[in-house]
């Protein structure tokens, strides 16, 4: 595959504008983990991708990352999402970002997180589709994208193709400014959960209310906003910190 590709889908309302990347190159001395040689040595990728990156280097997962609020300024091109996005190449994975209904070339319009599951299940079955069903499947979003992200792994638990883990950056959840509200589903324990403790959209309240009963970790930032302004390389750093844990 191409480094960066722009991709229309058909999706359930029309259009879905979708950028896929390819893996980064691995940084030189870091180890692999069985996990990686085992995805290695598996079957090769359908069509059109080799199960290669644009560098040659192998294909090890694959990463669907949702964007914020789309009424409010949120789009696949928003700093955190894309942050997301390189954590995610730089540990192998193809990445694909969506844009929701109404922003950029996606078709529709807003429906709270309901109609913008089934894009993102849409976009799902599309990574499938061209790299295979044997690779595992990330899921990372970031403030109403991981809202919906939430939604989208627990309908694919429920159809047996579970994602493999997921990344959720300033998570929408319980009342949050502009008299939003948002009852966030569960998720497995390992997920990793990054919020700032000045995040003045999301409280870090709501956060920790929601995940306490889960038993999830929630990794503070200090200083940071709910945009994580001059703070975003903190979260590649708890990524790779957590990953392999």
């Amino acid at each position: 595959m191409s480094k960066h590709e722009r991709v229309l889908l058909d999706g359930p309302a029309g259009a879905i504008e979708v950028f896929v990347e390819a893996p980064l190159q691995p940084t030189p001395g870091r180890p692999k983990s069985a996990e990686t040689y085992s995805m290695e040595r598996s079957e090769p990728l359908s069509p059109p991708s080799p199960g290669r990156g644009a560098g040659g280097w192998p294909i090890e997962g694959i990463a669907l990352i949702a964007h914020p609020h789309p009424l409010f300024g949120g789009s696949a091109d928003n700093k955190v999402v894309t942050t997301l996005a390189k954590a995610f190449r730089e540990l192998g994975c193809a990445t694909l970002r969506p844009n929701f209904r109404g922003v950029g070339a996606s078709a529709g319009g807003h429906d709270h997180g309901i109609a913008e599951t089934d894009d993102l299940a849409a976009v799902h079955a599309y990574a499938r589709a061209r790299f295979g069903a044997a690779l595992p499947f990330y899921l990372g979003g970031f403030s109403f994208g991981a809202y919906v992200v939430t939604r989208l792994a627990k309908q694919l638990a429920e159809a047996g193709d579970p994602a493999r883990r997921l990344v959720l950056v300033g998570t929408a959840s319980g009342h949050v400014e502009g008299a939003r509200s948002y009852v966030t589903e569960a998720v497995a324990p390992d997920t990793i959960v990054i919020h700032g403790d000045r995040d003045a959209t999301v409280p870090l309240a709501n956060v920790l209310a929601w995940a306490e009963p889960l038993e999830l970790v929630v990794s503070v930032v200090p200083g940071a906003d709910h945009f994580f302004h001059r703070k975003l390389h903190l979260i590649r750093r708890i990524i790779e910190a957590q990953w392999n844990r």
